[in-house]
């Protein structure tokens, strides 16, 4: 069982940026301190919901704050970028930290990011399997050339190579999935999937189901779906008594939430529909480690036993205050994982 912390970067209300920053280095650095195995970034651009606007900038920061935790990204939105550049810069990250660098890659959202970076509306709905497949070739192989309908270049070499790494190979690589089409993609090109903290054990099991199916039709190595590390996101909060953590959560969440998920702005116009916000946070704390620590070991290895998934990233920081964040991931150290041991 690998436990990590999944850190929004979450501007609640009353904070500014940098309250939000500063929180989720603290968060990294206790984690490595309290033995959690990882820290997973999200990205996010002109919303308060997450004020981190490049989890790959974020990942250096801290792989430097740190020693032995693994950072990764969950995800760096690739729709919004060059492959080759987001490439070269996890590339770069996993051979100065000695492999300890995780590039988890999505397709993100129809939000107003694509007209201001230029990349468009095509990008998100049409181009991303060009867009993944130029990236992995940019991780698996010494040379690179596109000819696609997006992206065309003349062959260059790849520097720095991430096979350089003596032991490593390239970064591990992971694909935030929320359709059967992204499972099948994830699926096809070898990668591990991301699942979010909305789908309960059910659904994630189904979609550990749909992408063996797949990568055993595209041919993929037998050893390679046998021990596909997927990662399960979630929520955790840890207290002595269930009551208690539900109420940290449900007092802080759906403020951040109404206030973080209302800022997104289409770059079409297209109607979206917005959760309850406190509904929401009420069905999270269901279906994740919300309470004492028992509970919470019982959840996670209810959810590795239902899903195979032995890795998760855990939303540490949903009370929104920094005092709070330390106890809940100083809790998540010492008396959840002892008892996942």
């Amino acid at each position: 069982m690998r436990v990590g912390a999944f850190v929004l970067s979450a501007q609640f209300p009353g904070q500014g940026p940098g309250e939000a920053l500063h929180r989720a280095v603290r968060t990294t650095e206790l984690a490595e301190e309290s033995g959690l195995d990882a820290v997973w970034l999200a990205e996010h651009h002109f919303v308060p919901y997450g004020v981190c606007p490049s989890a790959v900038t974020m990942a250096g920061v801290l792989l430097g704050r740190t020693r032995h935790i693994r950072v990764g990204t969950a995800v760096s939105v690739l729709p919004n970028v060059h492959p080759v550049a987001l490439g070269e810069q996890a590339a770069l990250l996993h051979i100065l930290s000695g492999g300890r660098f995780t590039l988890g890659v999505g397709r993100g959202g129809p939000w107003v990011d694509l007209e201001v970076f230029g990349t468009g509306l095509s990008a998100y709905e049409r181009d991303f399997p060009e867009s993944l497949g130029l990236l992995l070739r940019w991780l698996r192989e010494p040379r690179v050339s596109a000819d696609g309908d997006r992206f065309a270049f003349r062959e260059v070499p790849v520097v720095p190579c991430p096979d350089e790494l003596p032991g490593a190979g390239g970064p591990e690589t992971i694909m935030a999935c929320t359709s059967p089409r992204s499972v099948k993609l994830a699926a096809e090109s070898g990668l591990p999937m991301l699942l979010g903290m909305h789908c309960g054990d059910e659904e994630k099991a189904e979609m550990v189901a749909l992408w063996r199916t797949h990568a055993r039709e595209a041919g993929r190595p037998a050893a390679e779906i046998a021990h596909a590390a997927h990662v399960s996101a979630g929520v955790a909060q840890i207290a002595d008594h269930r009551a208690e953590a539900v109420e940290t959560l449900v007092k802080a969440m759906p403020g951040w939430l109404r206030q973080g998920l209302g800022a997104h702005v289409t770059v079409d116009g297209r109607q979206r529909p917005m959760r309850d916000p406190v509904a929401y946070t009420e069905l999270l704390c269901g279906l994740h480690p919300v309470g004492p620590a028992r509970l919470a070991a019982d959840r996670l290895a209810a959810t590795a036993e239902r899903t195979g998934i032995t890795r998760f990233a855990l939303l540490v920081e949903g009370s929104g205050d920094l005092a709070a964040t330390e106890e809940n991931v100083r809790r998540l150290g010492t008396d959840v994982l002892p008892l996942l041991t």
